[in-house]
């Protein structure tokens, strides 16, 4: 498939039919609140649902229970063996580029922006890095497992959203499309597997071919359980980049709430990074991976980390080296990623499992204007011009 600005065109005025009338019949019955409160404690697949939730959800719940039938067990297997291989660098990549990837669209941005439970960074960081464990666990898809309940509700979430936007006319869908439409959830799909990817690359870790693909097969799973439509979704990675290359192009650049949104995650971190000394290391990292002309649009500061930053690749492919050629240094570091990632994910949710729910209202401030042991290394996909 070829992407156009044409037929990207055509892709923002599509939602989620499926969930857009589940969230619109829980308003108008009154029941977000009752649907809230009784999904809380469903969190994991084959529980039993409980009872008293509304008729409209039970349904949904019901029909969204299950993946796609056409999905490839092998390489969802391979996916899961590459995250636990690199799993504390998709982990940096997810915090520092992918993002503040999503931060320089100036629409998602403001989407960002629009409820009280995505105000604060360190919720959007957890939801985020709990949704990635949970997808990359073994039996993610089986009795249990947590995974399958979390993308429902991020389904309903989305649907939520656009149901708040589009009944207080708050949206200007005739210059932005459909808040959070097929063309942003597809690109939701890129910034959490091609510019991760990408990410790691800069950072100079091994991958192989066949580990990249498994990775982005796995991100388009995720896509088609969170409601897109896979007649238009990229088939493979050098498809991906033709798709990232023009979304981004057609719609990045510098906004009030982009910077405000990096503003938050700089802070973050620099709150998690013990004293004060290696906080510059944070706007570094964010620079050296997005490059200074998304960096400068999201006013990262520049800092004397700048250029020292830069050796993170050596520093880190020495690394990888060692675990290529010593089964159990390769043993201990992924154990360590492993560590690193809980540890971090357990700070962002302070021990807690993240819930997700349909807000019942929007921020009142919210506006918005039209204004495996590596083989063959990957490498990215070359850049592409689409007319």
């Amino acid at each position: 498939m070829t992407y156009t600005r044409a037929s990207m065109d055509a892709l923002r005025t599509g939602g989620d039919e499926l969930a857009d009338a589940t969230v619109a019949t829980l308003f108008e019955r009154g029941e977000v609140g009752k649907f809230n409160t009784l999904m809380r404690y469903v969190s994991t697949v084959g529980q039993e649902l409980p009872e008293g939730l509304p008729d409209v959800a039970r349904e949904y719940l019901n029909e969204t229970s299950t993946p796609p039938a056409w999905v490839d067990w092998g390489e969802m297997e391979k996916a899961r063996l590459f995250f636990i291989d690199n799993n504390v660098h998709i982990s940096t990549a997810l915090s520092f580029a992918s993002m503040p990837a999503c931060y320089v669209l100036p629409h998602v941005a403001k989407l960002l922006s629009a409820t009280h439970s995505l105000k604060y960074p360190s919720k959007r960081m957890a939801e985020t890095g709990q949704f990635t464990v949970y997808l990359m666990q073994p039996g993610a898809f089986e009795a249990g497992s947590r995974f399958i309940p979390a993308a429902q509700k991020v389904r309903l979430l989305h649907a939520s959203i656009r149901h708040h936007l589009k009944r207080e006319d708050r949206w200007d869908t005739a210059a932005l499309g459909t808040p959070i439409c097929q063309e942003d959830m597809i690109g939701g799909q890129m910034m959490f597997s091609i510019q991760v990817l990408d990410a790691l690359h800069r950072l100079g870790i091994h991958m192989s071919n066949e580990g990249a693909e498994s990775y982005y097969y796995a991100w388009r799973v995720v896509g088609a359980i969170l409601g897109v439509d896979q007649d238009h979704v990229p088939k493979d990675l050098q498809a991906a980049r033709e798709f990232s290359d023009l979304y981004m192009t057609r719609h990045m650049g510098p906004s009030e709430e982009g910077a405000q949104l990096t503003r938050q995650l700089i802070d973050l971190y620099e709150e998690v990074v013990p004293g004060t000394f290696f906080d510059p290391i944070v706007s570094a990292l964010i620079r050296y991976l997005i490059g200074d002309t998304c960096a400068d649009w999201l006013q990262v500061p520049r800092t004397t980390w700048d250029t020292v930053v830069k050796a993170a690749p050596a520093l880190l492919g020495l690394l990888e080296t060692i675990e290529d050629r010593s089964p159990l240094a390769g043993w201990a570091l992924d154990r360590l990623g492993h560590l690193t990632s809980i540890f971090e994910l357990s700070s962002l949710t302070r021990g807690r499992v993240m819930h997700y729910a349909i807000p019942e209202q929007l921020k009142n401030d919210f506006g918005v204007s039209s204004t495996i042991p590596p083989k063959t290394r990957w490498t990215p996909p070359s850049a592409t011009i689409s007319q």
